[in-house]
């Protein structure tokens, strides 16, 4: 059981990374919020009546107003940690995704609802999480060479959609980690998990380039570094994690 309880809010909790963090951060005892679209797809995991430190709340994470009911733990304070991993699906055969301004718009409701919550007279200075990818980064490369041609030309749409949501929320002065995720695969392993930082202002402090993570080890890794533990190594940064 957690020493501290913490609340947590999930966007993109159904499947995934977010399914693996929010696994993981409900085990440690935390309290934690979800947004989905299809409640039982996610009640059907965790039934609510043995879940007790779990909230489902339906809605989009595009409506202002049901990601807002998710970002306020108690009265007139808002969350701790804001865990976003949402994404559109990917169309191999038109190289694009079902949404190419999903990432976006999802930062854009975020911080418009804290906005809003705070002018109303919430506080509170969440830390924003968003899942996003390696392949992206204006300080070098950070995917192996062979993969250049798969990440710059068949995933150019959804990497613009992700760089547009990390300036987003660099830009917003909320605090914030960014995971840029190699290739997600399915599964897990005992393998272990190499960790490269930069800063979005001064650059690369370490670098760890990889071919795959899985979504679970992903997911766990968020969980143990951002919510169960909080020494604030990994704030107001970005973080590739791979094997």
């Amino acid at each position: 059981m957690a020493t501290q309880c913490k609340t947590v809010t999930f966007l993109g909790a159904s499947t995934g990374v977010g399914l693996s963090a929010l696994k993981h951060t409900l085990a440690a005892g935390h309290r934690c919020i979800a947004l989905c679209r299809i409640p039982s797809k996610l009640t059907a995991i965790f039934p609510l009546e043995t879940t007790p430190n779990l909230q489902v709340v339906q809605g989009n994470a595009h409506d202002i107003a049901a990601v807002s009911k998710c970002l306020v733990a108690e009265k007139g304070k808002l969350v701790d940690r804001i865990i976003s991993t949402i994404g559109g699906k990917l169309i191999l055969s038109k190289m694009t995704i079902d949404d190419n301004e999903v990432c976006r718009k999802g930062m854009i409701t975020i911080l418009e609802a804290l906005a809003q919550l705070r002018s109303g007279g919430a506080t509170g200075k969440p830390h924003v999480i968003v899942c996003s990818s390696t392949g992206i980064s204006r300080f070098g490369r950070d995917v192996p060479l062979v993969m250049i041609p798969l990440y710059h030309v068949m995933l150019k749409v959804p990497h613009e959609d992700k760089k547009a949501m990390e300036d987003r929320l660099v830009e917003s002065g909320e605090a914030f980690t960014i995971i840029r995720a190699s290739l997600l695969v399915d599964g897990e392993t005992k393998k272990e998990i190499r960790v490269g930082i930069e800063d979005p202002k001064t650059g690369r402090e370490s670098a760890a380039i990889g071919y795959t993570i899985s979504r679970e080890d992903t997911g766990k890794w968020v969980a143990d570094h951002l919510v169960l533990q909080s020494d604030g190594k990994y704030v107001n940064k970005i973080v590739m994690v791979t094997y």
